[in-house]
């Protein structure tokens, strides 16, 4: 768990974190749930309350942890910060909330990995700000119930299907699905962290990286500072285009913003089972992979691109699929 106000810097600018946007105005992207954030905010600072519970979800990368830091920044208060596997039992939860401060904020990213026995003692956190600690086992145990500071739950995840309807519906302040960014808006948060980390940047370089960059801002950073240290190690000053495409050609990132790993999927799909269909369970053999990880990794990208698709009786490679990897779909796949 760390602990600290949103307005002090923790980080340098070689961390991911040091380009995070600290106000709304460099927060680019998801007006929808920005503007109803900040009417939540400026009612809650006029009633002088905090701000009620929020539930962000999304694919990864997209800005939760981003959204969560600027709600504590606009309210001025702490905001400590932990994850769902971390709470491993409800004591662990228990000395979280019994420790908070008036109008602190509570963030908690992957809580669809809270186990059922924690999720459930935070339904009286929530609603009540009470927590029940059970003292003593057997039949001389006995329950005492303790008054919990006003405080902010904000929550995340990336999975919003495992998280049980009873939790989702406590988020009296609002429950908000990311959506993925624009190739502007991309190239937007990618100039604007080409500053922070003080490299120019031409504008085909920042259109070249937005166009790979999955529509994630996490990806887009990612690639922007792989192109800076090209720049920085063959002696550029500046980040070209030039720059960009050789980074871009040499961490194996192609047009579309595939990987290796992403089109080693797709060549095996269309080579070893003529573009299918083949069920998830061989395709993850033949890759070497664990089914999970081609659903959850590999196949949304694949998907949103329409290079594949989820039929019946399987995975089947599009012929986009086919002409993207430059080679000629059999008839009978053309979609």
């Amino acid at each position: 768990m760390t602990l600290h106000k949103p307005d002090q810097p923790q980080e340098d600018h070689f961390t991911d974190s040091a380009l995070r946007p600290n106000i709304w105005k460099e927060y680019i992207g998801q007006d929808a749930i920005k503007e109803n954030i900040t009417l939540l905010i400026k009612a809650a600072r006029e009633r002088n309350e905090p701000v009620e519970h929020l539930f962000f979800h999304g694919p990864p990368g997209l800005g939760k942890t981003t959204l969560a830091y600027l709600v504590a920044r606009e309210m001025n208060t702490q905001i400590k910060t932990t994850s769902g596997p971390a709470i491993e039992r409800v004591g662990d939860l228990a000395s979280l909330l019994t420790n908070l401060s008036p109008n602190d904020i509570l963030f908690i990213d992957e809580i669809h990995r809270l186990n059922k026995a924690i999720e459930e003692v935070l339904y009286p956190a929530l609603e009540n700000r009470t927590i029940d600690i059970i003292i003593g086992k057997g039949p001389g145990a006995r329950s005492i119930q303790l008054e919990l500071p006003p405080f902010t739950l904000i929550a995340a995840t990336t999975r919003v299907s495992l998280l049980s309807s009873p939790l989702r519906s406590r988020f009296s302040g609002g429950t908000f699905r990311l959506q993925y960014y624009t190739e502007d808006e991309i190239q937007k948060i990618i100039q604007r962290s080409s500053r922070i980390l003080n490299i120019p940047l031409d504008a085909q370089a920042s259109f070249a990286i937005a166009k790979r960059s999955r529509a994630t801002p996490r990806v887009a950073n990612r690639l922007l500072k792989r192109c800076r240290d090209y720049a920085q190690v063959h002696g550029y000053t500046r980040i070209t285009k030039e720059v960009t495409e050789n980074t871009l050609r040499m961490l194996g990132v192609d047009e579309k913003g595939l990987e290796d790993s992403d089109r080693r999927v797709l060549a095996i799909l269309i080579e070893k089972f003529g573009g299918g269909p083949v069920g998830v369970q061989t395709l993850a053999a033949a890759t070497s992979e664990e089914a999970a990880t081609i659903e959850e990794v590999y196949e949304p990208y694949l998907l949103r691109l329409g290079f594949i698709e989820r039929t019946p009786r399987g995975r089947l490679a599009t012929e986009a699929a086919w002409n993207h990897l430059k080679k000629n779909p059999p008839q009978k796949t053309l979609l």
